[in-house]
């Protein structure tokens, strides 16, 4: 499904404040994966996100989607293969327009769009039978302005939009990060139901160990630009926080001063 190899990226390369944010970076994410990503700050997990959804560009190295290299492609046009919901609720939604305006510009991603009207009837339909699932009231409400939403109900419409049109790839930012324990816990819940209904492959950052473990087949935990673990199978469903941490000191042969710097 994706292939990276020898990725490296640079941030203010050549100056004083030169950061090495990718420390050339082979993987290879077979489809169907649930990959959770976990590491301190600074580690690359938003960098590597970034690069596979076209945001960054690697200053070395290669990667391929269903074997089309897409290294020199823009974002948008990786748009058609990739779909991404973001920390803050407020970047997977336009804010101006209504629920069913934003929700027929999700199931038009990647395609040609004309003159017709933005929503059809059959759109409205449609959109109701997808928000009912969310149980948040939303379907009554297809002429509300998101904007209007809370954090957890754009959320849970941008995880939605996100998955209308089934993508290839389904990269999640620390989509929860910015929500009350509850809504997270919902929106996770929302997360596990959608990737498992349409076997979606998909990469998840979080700073969660808890989540990082009980969430997905495959766990990869990143340091200072370099992989350090890459679990699947039995090694990770048998895994604990305490044994998360001792196979962070042991890759690194070293310990932190504060287990939260791992969190952070």
């Amino acid at each position: 499904m994706i292939t990276l190899k020898n990725i490296n990226k640079y941030f203010h390369k050549g100056s004083v404040n030169e950061v090495f944010a990718l420390d050339d970076i082979n993987l290879q994410i077979d489809e169907g994966d649930f990959i959770t990503v976990i590491g301190s700050n600074g580690a690359g997990k938003s960098t590597l996100l970034n690069c596979i959804a076209g945001s960054f560009f690697p200053d070395t190295g290669s990667i391929t989607i269903n074997n089309c290299d897409v290294t020199a492609w823009p974002e948008h046009k990786r748009a058609k293969f990739i779909s991404r919901v973001f920390q803050d609720p407020l970047l997977g939604t336009c804010p101006t327009a209504t629920i069913e305006q934003n929700m027929a510009l999700a199931i038009r991603r990647g395609k040609k769009r004309g003159l017709a009207p933005g929503v059809k009837n059959r759109d409205r339909q449609l959109f109701k039978e997808k928000l009912i699932h969310l149980g948040l009231g939303l379907e009554d409400r297809l002429q509300d302005i998101v904007g209007l939403l809370s954090g957890g109900q754009r959320q849970a419409l941008t995880m939605l939009m996100a998955t209308m049109l089934r993508p290839d790839v389904l990269l999640l930012d620390e989509h929860i990060a910015a929500l009350d324990p509850k809504t997270a816990t919902q929106i996770l819940n929302l997360t596990r139901e959608i990737v498992r209904e349409q076997e979606l492959t998909t990469m998840m950052i979080t700073h969660n160990m808890r989540h990082a473990i009980s969430f997905g087949d495959r766990l990869i935990m990143l340091h200072q630009g370099r992989i350090i673990l890459d679990m699947k199978g039995d090694e990770k469903k048998n895994l604990t926080v305490k044994d998360l941490l001792t196979q962070f000191y042991k890759s690194q042969g070293e310990e932190l001063a504060n287990d939260s710097l791992l969190l952070g």
